[in-house]
Parts: structure tokens; sequence; C-alpha cells
């Protein structure tokens, strides 16, 4: 693993960490992220725990050590502390025009031969309609379900 990641905390950061890991109140993750962060610091006096002893310590991963440590010296305390944003964001296929769309559709007659509107038709209907280019039933139930709407 690489460990070209110093910590060196400062007085302030160091209290900061102290205080969170000693309140309990964070979530885990934010604790144990504290924890490592302490147990790297390689400041005048401090700890500067080594992978292993950290591993053992406290039952993470060197990957995971790893990670705090990069993020701490390269984005900041903060940045290491909170949840990572995830990579992927996926295109939402209906916006409120959509939505209100689907919602109507939903709220209206069902088609001839059926007595209430399914996520499959709702879906084909959409499509139909060239409201999108197409659309799953789960995204459709997804949607209706956000706005408290029901097909049948």
């Amino acid at each position: 693993m690489n460990r070209k990641y110093i910590v060196k905390l400062n007085k302030e950061q160091r209290e900061h960490l102290e205080k969170l890991v000693s309140s309990g109140t964070a979530a885990a993750r934010t604790i144990t992220h504290a924890r490592i962060l302490l147990k790297s610091d390689s400041s005048d006096g401090a700890p500067n725990w080594s992978y292993a002893a950290i591993m053992a310590a406290l039952d993470v991963s060197e990957v995971t050590i790893a990670r705090v440590r990069k993020t701490f010296v390269e984005q900041g305390l903060a940045a290491a502390l909170s949840r990572k944003k995830p990579d992927c964001v996926y295109p939402h296929l209906l916006d409120g025009e959509g939505e209100a769309h689907l919602i109507a559709l939903a709220c209206s007659q069902a088609p001839d031969g059926r007595d209430h509107w399914t996520l499959r038709l709702l879906a084909e209907k959409m499509v139909q309609l060239e409201y999108v280019e197409a659309i799953s039933h789960e995204t459709i139930r997804t949607a209706l379900k956000k706005t408290n709407s029901s097909p049948g």
C-alpha cells in the first residue's frame, strides 16, 4: 500500500477530532475516520501508529486507512470525515413536466378492456405519447410512489 500520505494535525484539528470521538454522537463511519486520523497523526508527540496497528485496533482495512489519509492530505479534514459522494450520477428521465403527464395519465380512464392502469401500460403509453424515448416500469413506480399516486 502506498504510504506517501503523511497526516499532520494541528492543535485545533486534533482537539476537534478528540471531541468528536469522545462525544460519540456522530455517525460510526465518521468516528472511525476520526480515530484513523488521530492514530495516523505524525506531528510531534503524536501517536503515528503503523497501518498494521491501526488495522488491528480499529478493525479497518489498509485500503480504508489509505483512503482516509489521502482524502485528508488532498481535500482537508471535513472531506476525510464525511462520506464520499457517489461517482455515478444518473439522469432523471422524468422532469416535473414529465411527472405531471404521468400523473394525469395514471388518473385518467384505463385503456379499453382494462380495469386500471398497470405500471407497464403506463410506461408503454408514455413512450407512445412521446413524453420519453424509453422508460421502465420501475421508473414509473418510483415516480408515482414519490408523488403518492397509484396507477390503480
